[in-house]
């Protein structure tokens, strides 16, 4: 079968064949502990369950606006402007099957064959090929420990060039946890609006932020008409498998976006619309629990991995962190898949390759899970780096 050139630009996930291992020995009845989530372990509040049963039983289950239903955006409308100091109009919101769905819509509707975004490194592994998908081309600009994982005002100026149509800024990031002060954002603000160049922010771990504090850089001023603002519930209201995420831009590119979703998915599910607006606008008691008890588990792991010797700063945001492990490389641990492929296998702790994200001298745990597991994973971690 001859496939489509676009299909060969994407590269296979490398953490595939970790998950395909992990649920191998799973059926072998190996005690295996996943530390590679990239998703809240707690359940969906029951008050967001409940909107949801509602919908059904009053039989909201047919086609609804492309764009997402009217009571939906306004309530976006608001929490945007209440959490974040953003105006927008329902016009300007798209409601899509995800955040990924909302990232994908707007780079096939901004890039043109062959323009580049820049890609600050590590980053969420789904950037790169989304870009190359929609015929664009990902620049990469490599961030440090040093650097707290962050793209300086300079490293920007320097990294932009006549074919640069966007910037992707992910604060809090996924993997690496790095939450950028105003004072970063301001900076980063005042080339892109010299240069003219669109920042698309993805903001969808918002809420998990234990050091510091979250500014969406649309705020900023001049960034509003420049900036394409992306959430989601998922990760907020762990709601990650009902696939509601949203994006607030100037019109004309909200408009782009839902004439291109009007021909790929139509409407974002009309059962998890309803559950969404229950969760933004019902009680946020949840959500404040979650963060606290996330922000335990992350200095039980930071302090467990610096007792190792593996160097690890607290990160100030989301809910992995970015250990560097490079210093274990040597013999069969080549690189960073082999050093997860290999503490699967011996010890039964499943973590992600830090080349994913795009730095191989790293590997990402996530810390959505029971302190349990997780004292149970540092255990068998500690055990495994004993054999170097």
């Amino acid at each position: 079968m001859r496939l489509s050139k676009r299909v060969s630009l994407i590269s296979p996930s490398p953490t595939l064949g970790i998950s395909a291992k992990a649920a191998e020995l799973r059926r072998k009845g190996v005690d295996v502990v996943d530390l590679g989530a990239g998703q809240p372990d707690f359940d969906t509040p029951e008050n967001i369950k409940l909107r949801a049963k509602e919908a059904i039983d009053r039989g909201f289950t047919k086609y609804t606006p492309t764009s997402g239903i009217k009571e939906l955006k306004e309530a976006i409308c608001q929490k945007l402007e209440r959490e974040n100091g953003l105006r927008y109009s329902p016009e300007e919101i798209v409601v899509s099957c995800g955040a990924k769905h909302s990232l994908f819509n707007i780079f096939l509707a901004l890039l043109e064959e062959g323009e580049e975004v820049l890609v600050p490194s590590p980053y969420w592994v789904s950037y790169p090929e989304m870009i190359r998908l929609a015929g664009g081309r990902p620049v990469f600009l490599k961030t440090s420990e040093e650097e707290g994982f962050k793209v300086t005002a300079e490293q920007l100026r320097k990294a932009i060039t006549p074919r640069t149509k966007a910037f992707i800024l992910n604060s809090p990031s996924n993997p690496t946890g790095a939450v950028y002060s105003k004072q970063e954002l301001e900076e980063l603000a005042e080339v892109l609006r010299d240069k003219g160049v669109y920042c698309i922010s993805d903001e969808v771990y918002e809420k998990f932020i234990y050091e510091g504090e979250h500014v969406s850089i649309a705020s900023l001023q001049g960034m509003r008409e420049l900036t394409v603002v992306v959430n989601a519930v998922s990760k907020t209201y762990s709601m990650t498998g009902w696939r509601i995420g949203y994006l607030a831009a100037p019109r004309e590119l909200a408009s782009a976006v839902s004439n291109i979703q009007d021909h790929t998915t139509s409407n974002p599910t009309s059962i998890s619309q309803h559950a969404s607006l229950e969760a933004l606008t019902g009680p946020q008691e949840s959500v404040k629990r979650m963060v606290e008890t996330f922000r335990e588990r992350r200095d039980f792991v930071v302090r467990r991995l610096n007792a190792m010797g593996i160097r690890c700063h607290p990160p100030p945001g989301a809910f992995y962190v970015f250990p560097r492990v490079s210093q274990f490389f040597g013999g069969e641990v080549r690189d960073s898949v082999t050093f997860c492929e290999r503490l699967l296998e011996k010890e039964g702790v499943a973590t992600v390759p830090g080349v994913a994200f795009g730095s191989d001298e790293h590997i990402r745990i996530s810390y959505a899970a029971s302190l349990e597991s997780l004292e149970k994973g540092m255990d068998r971690l500690e055990k495994f780096l004993g054999s170097f």
